[in-house]
């Protein structure tokens, strides 16, 4: 027997208030073509999977206090708590690595995916690799200077133990597909069990990493300062104004 999930559907009321815009501006970003839309009749229909997927691949350009509306939005569609500690609490013990043994873009990958599983959280090491390098492929993850996201594609509901991220950092600066050219010695690997986890970590980590904070994270001693210094600016992220 084949389980067909069905496909959550969003009317502009609802996406303006998941993205906390005026719906005004939703419809005119839908009738532009600029947000993924179906016309049906005078309105307009909208695949949830693709709003996440649309807010994910702008999220590099979007200002921090718009990432907080954007967060207050997805939290308040999930049932989730926006104020709550999110990133720092999804990081298992000795799950922060200072210095990352590698040297390449694969070779991170690969090491990431050994802190994973050193940590018991996931079920096939190289199934995840693969899943970290197609994704790569697709669209590089590094979303600032100095500073990369690897993601799967999709959330992997029954491949991990739980949702999770490790923390690293290399030695040296890798080339790893900035839009600027930069290199990237700091990295975030996300692998959630659902959307709704997915979009919101994302959010909350492009809101913790100001260039004030990229700069403290580069110069920790050890892995234990480190995961300290992201305790502490986690709980220091303003909440979105109403």
């Amino acid at each position: 027997m084949i389980l067909v999930v069905p496909r959550e559907r969003l009317n502009v009321h609802q996406v303006a208030g998941y993205l906390h815009l005026p719906e005004q501006e939703v419809r005119k970003l839908a009738s532009r073509g600029r947000i993924p839309a179906r016309r049906v009749g005078t309105d307009f229909v909208f695949r949830k999977a693709q709003i996440d997927r649309w807010v994910e691949r702008r999220m590099r350009h979007i200002p921090p206090e718009r990432l907080a509306q954007i967060e207050r939005g997805v939290s308040a569609h999930h049932g989730l708590d926006h104020t709550s500690a999110l990133v720092t609490s999804l990081i298992p013990d000795a799950g922060v690595v200072v210095p990352l043994p590698a040297r390449t873009r694969d070779g991170v990958l690969r090491a990431l995916a050994d802190a994973a599983d050193a940590a018991e959280l996931i079920y096939d090491r190289n199934d995840l690799v693969e899943e970290l390098r197609e994704r790569e492929q697709f669209c590089p993850t590094a979303v600032a200077p100095g500073v990369a996201l690897p993601h799967p594609a999709h959330p992997l509901p029954y491949d991990i133990a739980r949702s999770f991220v490790i923390v690293a950092r290399t030695q040296g600066r890798i080339p790893f597909g900035c839009p600027d050219g930069t290199l990237t010695r700091l990295f975030f690997l996300i692998c959630c069990k659902d959307e709704r986890t997915h979009l919101h970590v994302l959010a909350r980590i492009c809101r913790m990493l100001d260039a004030a904070t990229v700069d403290a994270l580069m110069s920790a001693q050890d892995a234990d300062q480190l995961l300290r210094l992201l305790v502490v600016r986690e709980a220091a992220v303003p909440l979105a104004r109403r």
